[in-house]
């Protein structure tokens, strides 16, 4: 008898714990890259750099094809993210940098404003524990744009991108407060001397605390204290953009696969004697903290209960001794970060939901990161209007007959000589040197026949290009910065 009530009480105590997690609203993690390309990830092609658990992640949840960041640069592409906004709308649209690179100058970017409705503001509306991890760039503290003032009950991490060209840092920022490291400050931006160089001056780049690594830990503190409620952790890691920097120990394991020679620093950020392996090891190392936060949710027991979002802010760079050509690193798309072209703002996009999501499947749903403020918004039984965006919640839950579309997505970038793109069902339309010539003409590609947009068709059809002067005319609204209004 006592052995039949025991079994009968686990088997309540399960079910009551079943009950929570199905009444419970669900977590979401939001895990954003930093320049990682479209095709630098196992689930998108990549042979030569490993992503296991993003293997793993796209194995058991969805991959999206045609899915686009804002704008192809940091900041505004994250201010996009945040606020549901596209290039035509958004407060912020370019990098706009304020201070300098050491410490004492240290400034960050023109802050969101004050009263700007955040995805964290939407959370928290929803009963939401909210925290960002990561970089920021979007205002620093004791600023409007500071995170606790942006919809955050907890931040740590990057408040300046031009810090984050150090992934060595002397400190990190942890809500408002000052938080040393143990690392001297690096010039990142000093070159060596090609003929000169030792292996000592190549040592000069590395510190000892690894500011992902930091990242990671604060995000795990998070999960554990805030495991009880529901909670919005927003994680955007530095990882990969240069500078070319990583864990020796990380290094090694590539080194000796790649023909490769030192970056001495000619194309700005840190010189690296093994750049190709180098930049292997950061991005196989930002999978593997994907793979440590997914295992933390294991083991809570909170795994059909967290939704995790995996994407990149741009396409990969130009510079820094990054090789996009060696890696494959945009899949043959034509572009690279600060490009309008596919290259530059097509996006991986990987979504985890056990239970919810049958593993391994993919969508064309043609989707836009300022969707996630009108996805949430329907997740958590909240109305919005003031958004660009289009829930792609039916997507997840694989209710395509409910699926609202977008009728175009459109771009519009004000750095890079001016630019706009409009994406139409297959077709895609780009200007390009706007500012220079206000005149310059639209040039059109079939992505369906052509996703490189390598043949111009736009002589062929003149009744596509009317409809997208028509659309930029009524997606642009003129912005407080005179030098991002180039239309």
């Amino acid at each position: 008898m006592k052995r039949i009530s025991l079994i009968a009480g686990v088997l309540l105590q399960c079910s009551t714990v079943f009950s929570q997690q199905q009444s419970q609203k669900p977590n979401v993690i939001y895990i954003y890259a930093d320049d990682l390309g479209y095709a630098e990830t196992g689930p998108y092609g990549q042979k030569k750099i490993k992503t296991p658990n993003l293997d793993k992640m796209a194995g058991q949840g969805m991959k999206f094809n045609n899915h686009y960041t804002g704008t192809p640069v940091c900041a505004p592409a994250r201010a996009m993210l945040m606020t549901g906004k596209h290039g035509g709308h958004s407060y912020i649209r370019g990098n706009f940098e304020l201070g300098g690179f050491p410490d004492s100058t240290e400034r960050g970017q023109m802050p969101l404003k004050a009263g700007t409705f955040t995805v964290g503001h939407l959370m928290q509306q929803a009963g939401y524990k909210t925290a960002l991890v990561g970089k920021w760039g979007l205002g620093m503290n004791a600023t409007e744009g500071s995170p606790l003032k942006q919809g955050f009950d907890y931040y740590y991490g990057l408040l300046d991108q031009k810090q984050a060209h150090s992934f060595y840092p002397t400190h990190l920022w942890e809500n408002e407060k000052w938080d040393t490291l143990e690392n001297t400050f690096i010039n990142v931006h000093q070159p060596l001397d090609s003929v000169k160089a030792t292996d000592q001056d190549f040592e000069y780049y590395k510190g000892k605390v690894y500011a992902p690594e930091k990242m990671t830990e604060k995000a795990l503190a998070f999960i554990d204290k805030s495991k009880d409620q529901p909670f919005f952790l927003y994680l955007p890691y530095p990882l990969p953009h240069v500078s070319l920097q990583a864990p020796d120990a990380e290094v090694k394991k590539y080194i000796g696969k790649f023909a490769e020679k030192p970056y001495y620093g000619q194309q700005g950020y840190a010189a690296n004697k093994y750049p190709y392996s180098t930049y292997a090891a950061m991005i196989t190392f930002l999978d593997t903290q994907v793979g440590i936060i997914m295992q933390r949710i294991k083991e809570l027991g909170l795994d059909e209960n967290t939704i995790i979002m995996f994407s990149s802010d741009n396409g990969t760079t130009f510079n820094g001794g990054v090789n996009p050509k060696f890696f494959n690193s945009v899949d043959g798309l034509r572009g690279l970060k600060m490009d309008l072209y596919e290259g530059g703002i097509r996006e991986p996009f990987l979504v985890r939901w056990p239970g919810k999501i049958k593993g391994g499947g993919s969508t064309n749903l043609v989707s836009a990161q300022y969707d996630l403020l009108a996805t949430l918004a329907e997740l958590t039984g909240q109305k919005i209007e003031n958004t660009d965006g289009i829930s792609f919640l039916p997507t997840l839950r694989g209710e395509n007959d409910k699926q609202k579309k977008h009728e175009y997505l459109y771009f519009e970038y004000p750095e890079k000589g001016g630019q706009v793109a409009i994406r139409m069902g297959d077709w895609k339309g780009v200007r390009v040197n706007v500012k220079k010539d206000p005149q310059s003409p639209w040039q059109l590609f079939n992505l369906k026949t052509d996703r490189n947009e390598s043949r111009d068709q736009a002589a062929n059809h003149p009744e596509l290009i009317s409809r997208f002067n028509e659309i930029q005319k009524k997606e642009h609204q003129d912005s407080h910065v005179k030098a991002w209004n180039f239309l």
